[in-house]
Formats: structure tokens, C-alpha cells, sequence
């Protein structure tokens, strides 16, 4: 049994955006319920917000989890695609597997699982409905793939009726494998190929769960290729490395935040409501600064970076790296350090999705990103940056020459899409 989480980065999106509140009509159906939002009266008014709160907080701990057993990489993963991908997990669990996973995904004690699936449903009403007019391209989408051989509830069927799907697992293992490795390749805009390879599913396969993500954004303000020239990386006071180099200068949301002890900046793309934060910490004799950072990095102290009154628009002249980078990420010891429970040992309680017994075996993470003049597709200056209080002079540089932290945010669902860490050019 194997947890997917799959991703595709780019980046676009767009500012003006209407919140449409849903009525029962979404909800409605005849047929038998696990969750059903509406039992005697409306889910909790807070769900969604609380949700996407708990979304935040997951994420981040989650970077910080992942820096520390992949420590001195490159990093690029979607928290938001390991997020649904767990909360999918969370619907079909039950008893301590179901209190883990309540726990890991920072939900509400007093929020119901009904509450918790109308939200669910909520956000993936919203991101279809804002992506078809938007400047951007941003897709989610979410597979349970069940053996065909292991009896379902019938009221899982009918709350999830695109996510649902049954495969023949132990008769046609490879099939199997190549169908979802299509799905993901299709879903992800041809960017997440082969995401599981040769042997990952035989005949013991009973269960496999799948998020693919896939974001593509064009720069509010685009770098002119014709600035783009090859400068010095300082991988650390030791070593560096020849980059091709993009420059822009336009005003850009810009400051300096103390509690992280970095340099903040903004990149919209197209349409603002999606944008690119990078976090600058100074380059020192020491290789930890970008730890010391991400330690800082708190739900508040993310909060405040990201609330619209916190940065100050200036006109900025900005150097960032052009890059590419896919990277595959072992989740599970990760999610262990989180706390994730029993969810992939042998007691497993998935209870709510079947009598039978199963457990998920493994999670598995593949995110690829394209940065570049145009924008994201999720996708010789020696000025280096030292600390510092004092308000910076106009124009102001922010030239990312040196290890830096990078969030993808989506300023409406109030959720980090994508996040990573650039130590070094490939």
C-alpha cells in the first residue's frame, strides 16, 4: 500500500477573486453518507479558515521536518499536495489512526469530520471555479485507488465519487502502476512523469492515495532576458558557483523581518493573489543562517510576512537564480517526526473506508519546479546582504547570490501551495 503525494510547480494566479458561500445544493445527495456536511444543522461558519490555519502550520512544520533528514539539499515539495493527500487518509481512518492524523493536520478538536469534509469540499469547489477564469493555471485533484478485491463502504463511494476508483491490483499489478503513472502525468501537465517505478505495486497492493498538484504563474513583473547573465553563487564562504542570473527593478513589497533575521520579499505573479515569498537570510562565515531562519519561521512570525499591512512597497532591484529542480522525497520519516502515528505500520485502523484490514506502506513525494524570466512553472554582482535594522535606501537591492528560503501563497485559500530551499545550483 503505497501514499502517493505527487506535485507539478509553475506559477500564476489572480487577485480579483469572488468567495462564493455554498448553499446545501452542493452538498445534496440521496444516497447514504459517511460525512454528511448537513446532520440537523450547518458545519461550523469557521471550518474552512480553520482549516487552511492548520494548513499553514502543518506546512512549515513540515519544511522543517523534511530539512532536517534531507539537511544541506536543495528543497522543493507541495505542502498543500501532502496535506490533501493526508487528509483523504484522514477521512477513511478511524480510532488512534483517526486522533494522529486529527493531530499531524492541525485540525480543530471541536470540528467533526462532517465539518472537516464540507470544508474539503468547499475548497475543491473553489479551486475549479477560480481557475477556469484566472490568470494562472493551478489544478488539484485527488485519487483513491482500492483492489478491487477489498469491500468498500458504500457511503465512501458516495462522498467520494471522482476520488474513488478500484484497480485490479493483484491481477495486473504493472497495469496498475502505468494507469496512475498516466493520471499523474496527465494531471500534472506532463511535468511529474514516472512517478512510481517498476515493482513499487505488486499483487500485496491493496490501497494507494494520490494528490497531483500542478501551478503555473507568470511574473507580475518579468525579468528581462536580456539582463539574465551568468554571476557567483556563494554555496557557503568556501565554495561557489557560476548561475545564470535574472534581474528586474519595480516596486515590489519589501522589508526586513528581525524575528526571522532575513530580508523579505514579495514576487507576484499575474493577478497578485498567488505569490512568491523568499526569505534572504544573511550570508555569513557560518553555513546555519538559513537554519536559524527556518527555526524562526512560526506560524505568527509567517503570518506577518504574508499579511498584506506587513511589507512596504518600494522600488527594488532584485537578482534571483534561473533554475530547475525536481526532487523525490521519502515522506515517512518526516511524517514519524510529526507525529503521523500508526498510519503506515501493520495497526493501522482505515476502518472508515473498509472492514478489512489495511495499512499504507509507504508515502512518496515528487515535486519539480521551473523558475525562469516569464515566471514559475510548479518551475558578475558580488553584493552580498548583510543584517540589518535600518530602513534600506531607495532603490533598495535584494540579490539572492546566497542561500535562500522560497513559499508559493495563495493569498484567497490562504494556503502555501508550494515551499523549498535553494542552498545551490545544479
Amino acid at each position: 500500500m503505497i501514499l502517493i503525494i505527487v506535485l507539478r510547480s509553475s506559477a500564476k494566479m489572480k487577485t480579483k477573486l469572488l468567495f462564493t458561500v455554498l448553499t446545501t445544493v452542493l452538498f445534496h445527495q440521496s444516497t447514504p453518507q459517511c460525512f454528511p456536511p448537513y446532520a440537523g444543522q450547518q458545519p461550523s461558519k469557521n471550518t474552512h479558515s480553520d482549516l487552511y490555519g492548520g494548513q499553514q502550520d502543518f506546512s512549515l512544520a513540515l519544511l522543517n521536518a523534511i530539512n532536517k533528514i534531507m539537511p544541506k539539499e536543495n528543497l522543493f515539495f507541495s505542502p498543500y499536495s501532502t496535506y490533501h493527500a493526508l487528509l483523504i487518509a484522514y477521512f477513511m481512518a478511524g480510532g488512534q489512526t483517526e486522533s494522529y492524523l486529527k493531530k499531524v493536520l492541525r485540525l480543530q478538536e471541536n470540528e467533526g469530520k462532517s465539518d472537516v469534509y464540507a470544508a474539503y469540499k468547499i475548497d475543491k469547489f473553489m479551486t475549479q471555479f477560480i481557475a477556469k477564469n484566472a490568470p494562472y493555471e493551478f489544478t488539484s485533484a485527488n485519487k483513491i485507488y482500492v483492489s478491487d478485491e477489498v469491500p468498500v463502504r458504500e457511503c465512501v463511494a458516495n462522498d467520494f465519487p471522482q476520488e474513488l476508483e478500484k484497480f485490479a491490483f493483484k491481477k495486473d499489478p504493472e497495469g496498475s502502476r502505468v494507469a496512475i503513472n498516466n493520471w499523474v502525468e496527465n494531471t500534472t501537465h506532463h511535468m511529474i512523469t514516472d512517478l512510481l517505478p517498476p515493482g513499487t505495486i505488486d499483487s500485496s497492493t491493496d490501497l494507494v492515495l494520490v494528490n497531483a498538484a500542478y501551478f503555473k504563474g507568470i511574473w507580475e513583473n518579468k525579468f528581462n532576458p536580456e539582463l539574465t547573465k551568468q554571476e557567483i553563487f556563494y554555496v557557503n564562504p568556501s565554495k561557489q558557483i557560476m548561475v545564470d542570473m535574472m534581474h528586474v527593478e519595480g516596486t515590489f513589497r519589501h522589508d526586513i523581518s528581525e524575528a526571522l533575521g532575513a530580508h523579505i520579499l514579495e514576487l507576484p505573479y499575474k493577478g497578485e493573489n498567488i505569490s512568491m515569498f523568499i526569505l534572504l537570510p544573511p550570508f555569513s562565515n557560518t553555513e546555519d543562517s538559513i537554519d536559524a531562519t527556518l527555526k524562526s519561521l512560526s506560524l505568527e512570525n509567517f503570518r506577518k510576512i504574508v499579511d498584506k499591512d506587513s511589507l512596504i512597497s518600494r522600488t527594488v532591484q532584485v537578482a534571483l537564480p534561473k533554475f530547475s529542480l525536481e526532487t523525490t522525497i521519502e515522506l515517512v520519516p518526516a511524517l514519524e517526526h510529526m507525529g503521523i502515528g500508526n498510519l503506515f505500520q501493520s495497526s493501522a485502523n482505515l476502518t472508515a473506508l473498509t472492514d478489512g484490514k489495511l495499512h499504507l506502506g509507504n508515502a512518496l513525494h515528487k515535486a519539480r519546479i521551473e523558475v525562469n524570466e516569464e515566471g514559475t512553472k510548479a518551475a558578475a554582482a558580488t553584493v552580498l546582504f548583510s543584517f540589518r535594522s535600518s530602513r534600506p535606501a531607495e532603490p533598495a537591492q535584494f540579490i539572492c547570490n546566497h542561500p535562500f528560503i522560497y513559499l508559493i501563497y495563495d493569498q484567497v485559500q490562504n494556503a502555501i501551495l508550494f515551499g523549498g530551499l535553494f542552498r545551490r545550483p545544479y
